[in-house]
């Protein structure tokens, strides 16, 4: 448990995943409370995105997830998509061939009968460097204009739940600090967030609650504060 007091927007009990023979995930259990950044660490191969991947529907699970308290196990993707649930995959899957404001309106695809452009005008206060570059094909863009632009995205579908895989990966360092601004940014209005990361010290500072998964197992789990004081955590992610 990540230690708060506030209800949860997504609750996930006892999630078992498979990869033909070899168990990914063997039995995690992650609550998200509303309004909280709740971060998930460890190495590769620890099954950070495989849990990320359940969660959206895009992969077979055994195990109950829940959402704004509905049970999610025979709703498919697209329908998490329309009860407000957004991924950002850590590729990005970006449409390379795309400009970026084309990028930003699929975005908007789930919501076609709802207003969006006052979203979209969003995306680009948030983001005044794809305003500039909103005529450029997606795929020139910068590491961290590539990772705006994906964010940007998921968006514009109004999302109540951000999950977020590896955003840091691959950015300069000054850049990854300005993209976990913008997701503790996203937090204080209200959009609560499943972070993967592999950067442990600059998740923890920016998060509400953590875990750690070892082995597609939870290891430990807490208040992130409480966590980046942690011996075993120090010793394994953070430097002795």
């Amino acid at each position: 448990m990540t230690g708060s007091d506030q209800p949860a927007l997504l609750d996930v009990r006892d999630l078992h995943t498979r990869y033909g023979r070899v168990e990914a995930l063997g039995g995690v259990s992650v609550s998200v409370p509303r309004g909280h950044i709740v971060s998930v660490i460890g190495a590769n191969g620890a099954g950070k995105t495989t849990l990320m991947n359940a969660v959206m529907g895009l992969l077979p699970s055994q195990g109950t997830i829940t959402y704004a308290g509905e049970d999610l196990r025979t709703v498919p993707l697209e329908g998490r998509v329309a009860r407000g649930m957004s991924l950002v995959p850590e590729r990005r899957d970006l449409f390379a061939s795309m400009s970026v404001h084309d990028n930003l309106v699929l975005g908007a695809y789930s919501r076609r009968r709802q207003p969006w452009r006052s979203d979209l005008d969003g995306v680009y206060h948030r983001f005044p460097r794809l305003l500039e570059r909103r005529s450029q094909l997606a795929g020139t863009l910068s590491g961290g204009e590539q990772q705006m632009l994906a964010i940007g995205r998921a968006l514009m579908a109004r999302p109540r739940l951000l999950l977020l895989d590896e955003p840091s990966l691959g950015l300069a360092p000054l850049i990854v600090r300005d993209i976990l601004q913008i997701v503790r940014g996203l937090r204080d209005e209200g959009v609560t967030v499943l972070l993967v990361e592999q950067n442990a010290r600059a998740s923890l500072a920016i998060s509400d609650g953590a875990y750690v998964l070892e082995t597609g197992q939870v290891k430990l789990s807490g208040p992130a504060a409480d966590l980046a004081q942690h011996p075993d955590l120090t010793a394994s992610y953070l430097g002795s």
